[in-house]
């Protein structure tokens, strides 16, 4: 069973999203904030984090620069969900390390064909 952390602060997307990835099989990690997700990622290694950028406490930047230190998260993907839809913040987050980038609103059907994606390349 494929392992997904999802990180946001905002409380419907965050059940929206944790019901969408258990209906299709995946096992369900919730953060929301950075600092939460740092301390999943002391005991379990996701295949994938859904990653908000405008978080308390740690954002979604600083929170993608600590995963990038971790060896252990090397195959782990990491896919920013943010609206912040200006080209140079998505265009930042690539260049940070992230494998993807979504703006909200999002179509749930299309954020779940792109993650399936990451795992065909």
């Amino acid at each position: 069973m494929k392992k997904i952390l999802i990180a946001d602060d905002e409380h419907k997307i965050l059940m929206s999203l944790e019901y969408s990835f258990r209906k299709i099989g995946y096992e369900v990690f919730i953060a929301r904030d950075g600092t939460e997700v740092l301390e999943f990622l002391k005991t379990i290694v996701p295949d994938v984090i859904l990653l908000d950028i405008m978080m308390p406490n740690l954002d979604g930047y600083s929170t993608l620069e600590e995963i990038k230190k971790n060896e252990n998260l090397n195959n782990t993907k990491v896919l920013f969900l943010s609206a912040k839809n200006n080209p140079k913040d998505i265009e930042k987050g690539l260049e940070m390390g992230a494998d993807a980038y979504v703006t909200k609103p999002y179509s749930i059907k299309k954020l779940i064909s792109q993650i399936e994606e990451l795992f065909d390349m």
